[in-house]
């Protein structure tokens, strides 16, 4: 009777898989892209579709590769390497889970040299860098998502070599339980390994034994890096019995079917895990697959020297499974793993079997970067609905991310918001979409040279509206009243439309740049033109009250100016000893009431310098000279150059700033001067000068060993922290480097010269100015949009940290070749897994790989080409601090069975890949992004 009941389960589980896989396959999309037809695939039975319904961009080439077994690696599709992206827009089910798979063959089909190297993006998150080093292989990324609306867009972008292309693009729905994390509001899953072991061929096995499509890699497969040092012993096995597999992440039946075994007691292999280090979640599928004797065992412990609280975690599959032939299968929440994978399964002293092992899959979390504000987005939606068959409507992927499309501009919030739309002369026809009242970030509209009817609709709430352009339409009806009153418009440009009635008064009243001819309806009024007779009336009035109050001020200066000369107190208070004491409105006035830094006179500084006689450095602002005031406090006196180009305006700057914030890592203004042509700035003396001369000085580099840099980093990130977090509003230093961060006595860092520093406003995330910066610090996101937002601090800062590891310059063609720049240079090694390589020879052996890891890493992450990708200064203090703590912990490390030698071709110790059942939590959901 059991045998019955057994053999009709088994024939309903295949009925069942059976239903699963053709209604799996029926959901899934496949895309073949340069493809010139659609078909089925012989091998797979996917219906495969042309990418020409997709995208209108880009080109179709022939590969050169020999791989012509599967039609859809015989053509790709390449894009321009320019500044825009060039995206594929998939329709999705809000909320359901995904595999999002884009595989490239690169066949050197355009003879490149070097090969291309470029960006992948699905929606605003960067998925990873696609860089090919072999034209004959097939690179797979693969995104796992609970997919965030009705529709994603896969985005290539970002050439730095070559041109950005692709080959295909799949959809693949997943179960509804599969790949759930606590994580998933806020990360994507992309899918660094996922390996089948003791399998039968080289073939990687997918549909139709996995109904997901997944494709599982053959522990066969053999390439660089990829599951090398297997230890001696390592044994493959199988079984054609059916393992039951049918839970949380269902691995294929076929996969779970064969295993390796460690028949000396140990099972170690090492592989790289691209865009790592990184936090993960990491699965093992057990099955025990031999028939055990009645006194065996197979307990085995997983060895994982950087996480030591999993190593006693001990796995018995028979017993955690409850029966041989049944899937187990432990998985962490959250672990750190390094770019180097190297894991080790031993067996337990009381085992009679070796450790076993079917199959790993670790999946990187990568963080959800916002898309453009959802009423941005429905705004220019409205306003491409209203033009037909143009090829600037049909730029895909997000407006603002990775890249803006080419007839608006963003800023860099978060999500980031529309600031200036250009659409002059592209073909619009209708009315005005009002969904535009709702872009309250707008600063300009071009609308102009359309053939737009109706009213100007209510955009009252563009309060930052500086420029509006709606000249040469069709526009009718009255000029709104709202129009005057926007706080911040410059220009507004009306004319040639059918505008009739009064013009608003408050538009004529000189403050605007105003132009409204070719509306015949349009009338100034007879009340505008009373009030101009007024005006006129009362402005000599007003000059010839000026011209008198100008010359009492004058009269006042000149008599303080004399009073101050024949003052003989050389006392230093912590209260102003002239007129000239708080900043306001530009200039240096009185007010005794507050308390900023001390007023010395210029006689006082010339005693303090004995003349001016040492110098110490020569800044921007101006020479910089050592001194000692009369309380024997050694001081260093910043003179503005009377030739400098930073004037005024920038002395005000750093008063007004060094005033006001107090920090133990920003250089301590004292006091200041401004007598005569003199403006004067006098600042705590730091005696062990800049970490320029550290870094760069042959002779006094000897001083910063690794932990060193290790803490000048973190005093530094914490000034900027401070003045990115601490100061209301927000501050920008504008000009980080090596020479701007001092090192004092003690050899703490000290963050200086906020001569180019910037206030914020508080609803503000950027400022608009003339470049400050230092070539080889400058964030290269100013170049395109003339903007600097902490980020841009954060990459100067990038920089820093680079110079730190390597001992090299920012900027050199000695030193770079054609990388001429530390962060070509610097990416390309690190994303090889070469970091020793980048290494300051100076520091020597003795230190620990993983914190410089650590340091390359964010450092790497700072200097991210688009702003919207960096981290915060927070962030970057908690990742040296974690270097720091790296650094000074004594890791002890699992002996290794003697006979395997795995330490001689590796770049750098690595962590290994355990568990048991349960999950490694994270202290906090946002701990995620930087490998903690």
């Amino acid at each position: 009777m059991s045998f019955y009941i057994q053999r009709l389960c088994l024939f309903y589980v295949s009925i069942d898989i059976g239903i699963l896989q053709f209604s799996s396959a029926h959901n899934f999309i496949s895309i073949d892209c340069g493809g010139t037809r659609n078909y089925t695939d012989p091998q797979t039975g996917f219906a495969w579709v042309s990418d020409t319904s997709f995208t209108r961009w880009g080109k179709v080439a022939e590969i050169k590769s020999s791989n012509k077994t599967r039609e859809q690696y015989q053509r790709l599709r390449y894009f321009p390497a320019d500044n825009k992206k060039y995206c594929y827009t998939l329709n999705t089910v809000e909320r359901k889970r995904y595999i999002v798979r884009a595989t490239f063959l690169y066949g050197n089909f355009d003879n490149g040299d070097p090969y291309p190297n470029f960006q992948l993006y699905l929606d605003a998150t960067r998925w990873s860098t696609v860089k090919i080093t072999d034209a004959s292989r097939i690179y797979i990324d693969e995104m796992i998502i609970r997919a965030p609306s009705s529709k994603i867009d896969v985005c290539v972008c970002d050439a730095s070599t070559g041109f950005p292309f692709i080959s295909t693009l799949e959809l693949r729905p997943l179960n509804v339980s599969m790949y759930a994390t606590e994580y998933e509001d806020d990360f994507f899953l992309s899918v660094a390994a996922r390996v089948n072991f003791g399998a039968a061929t080289v073939e990687a096995i997918r549909y139709p034994d996995d109904p997901y499509d997944r494709i599982w890699e053959s522990d066969l497969n053999k390439r660089p890096n990829f599951l090398v040092g297997a230890a001696p012993g390592t044994m493959r096995i199988n079984t054609s019995k059916t393992i039951e597999a049918s839970i949380r992440e269902f691995p294929p039946v076929k996969v779970m079917q064969t295993a390796v075994i460690g028949t000396k007691g140990i099972l170690t292999y090492r592989l790289t895990l691209d865009e790592f280090p990184a936090n993960a979640r990491a699965y093992a599928y057990l099955a025990e697959i031999e028939d055990l004797g009645y006194n065996e065992t197979r307990k085995f412990t997983m060895k994982q020297p950087h996480i030591p609280e999993y190593n006693n975690a001990v796995v018995n599959i028979v017993e955690n499974a409850n029966g041989s032939y049944i899937l187990y299968e432990p998985s962490f929440q959250n672990v750190t793993l390094e770019f180097v994978l190297l894991f080790s399964f031993e067996k337990t002293p009381d085992s009679t079997r070796g450790p076993l092992i079917n199959a790993i899959e670790i999946n990187r979390y990568v963080q959800i970067i916002p898309k453009t504000s959802t009423q941005d987005a429905a705004a220019l939606d409205a306003l491409r609905s209203i033009s037909i068959g143009t090829d600037w409507m049909n730029e895909g992927g997000d407006a603002c991310v990775p890249a803006h499309w080419s007839w608006l501009d963003c800023n860099s919030g978060s999500p980031p918001r529309i600031t200036k739309i250009f659409l002059s002369g592209k073909n619009l026809s209708g009315e005005m979409p009002s969904e535009i009242k709702q872009m309250d970030f707008l600063t300009e509209l071009w609308l102009n040279g359309n053939s737009l009817t109706g009213s100007i609709p209510g955009l009252s709430n563009l309060v930052s509206l500086t420029v509006l352009h709606l000249e040469n339409n069709k526009l009718s009806g009255h000029l709104p009243s709202f129009l005057g009153e926007l706080p911040n418009l410059k220009e507004l440009y009306v004319q040639n439309n059918l505008l009739t009635g009064e013009i608003p008064p408050a538009l004529l009243a000189g403050k605007l740049a105003f132009y409204y001819d070719g509306n015949p309806g349009l009338t100034r009024g007879r009340r505008h033109e009373k009030n101009f007779k007024i005006i006129i009336a009362t402005s000599g009035t007003l000059i010839v009250c000026i011209i008198l109050l100008l010359g009492f001020v004058l009269l006042l200066h000149i008599h303080q100016r004399r009073s101050s000369k024949d003052s003989n107190s050389a006392r230093i208070t912590s209260k102003p000893s002239t007129a000239y004491s708080i900043i306001r409105d530009g200039s240096l006035v009185r007010d005794e009431s507050l308390e900023i830094a001390c007023y010395f006179t210029l006689t006082e500084l010339e005693e303090a310098t004995e003349q001016f006689s040492r110098k110490i450095g020569q800044g921007s602002f101006g020479p910089v000279y050592y001194g000692k005031v009369k309380d024997s406090k050694e001081v260093a006196v910043k003179i503005l150059a009377a030739t400098s180009t930073h004037g005024t305006q920038q002395f005000v700057n750093e008063v007004t700033l060094l005033s006001r914030i107090h920090h133990r890592n920003l250089v301590p203004l004292i006091g200041y001067c401004e007598e005569g042509n003199q403006r004067i700035l006098v600042y705590e003396y730091m005696h062990n000068g800049t970490l320029r001369d550290h870094i760069h000085d042959p002779i006094k580099q000897k001083k910063l060993d690794w932990m060193s840099r290790l803490y000048i980093a973190e005093d530094a990130a914490k000034g900027l922290e401070y003045l990115h977090g601490g100061c209301i509003p927000s501050i920008i230093h504008r000009d980080v480097k090596t020479s701007n961060i001092l090192l004092d006595i003690k050899m703490r860092a000290k963050v200086s010269d906020f001569g180019l520093s910037r206030c914020t406003d508080e609803n503000r995330t950027h400022i608009s100015s003339a470049a400050r910066g230092t070539v080889g610090y400058l964030d290269p996101e100013y170049y395109g949009n003339q903007q600097l937002t902490e980020r841009s601090d954060v990459y100067s800062f990038g920089i820093v940290l680079l110079e730190l590891i390597s001992g090299r310059k920012p900027i050199s063609v000695e030193d770079y070749g054609s990388d001429w720049n530390i962060v070509h240079w610097a990416r390309s090694r690190i994303r090889k897994g070469a970091v020793k390589s980048i290494i300051d020879p100076q520091l020597g052996d003795n230190i620990k790989i993983e914190s410089v890891w650590k340091m390359a890493e964010i450092a790497i992450l700072s200097v991210e080409s688009h702003m919207v990708s960096r981290p915060t200064m927070q962030s970057v203090v908690l990742a040296i601090q974690d270097a720091i703590k790296i650094e000074k912990e004594s890791l002890e490390i699992a002996s290794w069975d003697s006979s395997v030698d795995l330490s001689k071709s590796m770049d750098m110790p690595s962590s290994s890949l355990d568990g048991y059942d349960g999950s490694h939590e994270v202290l906090g959901k946002y701990d995620l992004p930087t490998a903690r």
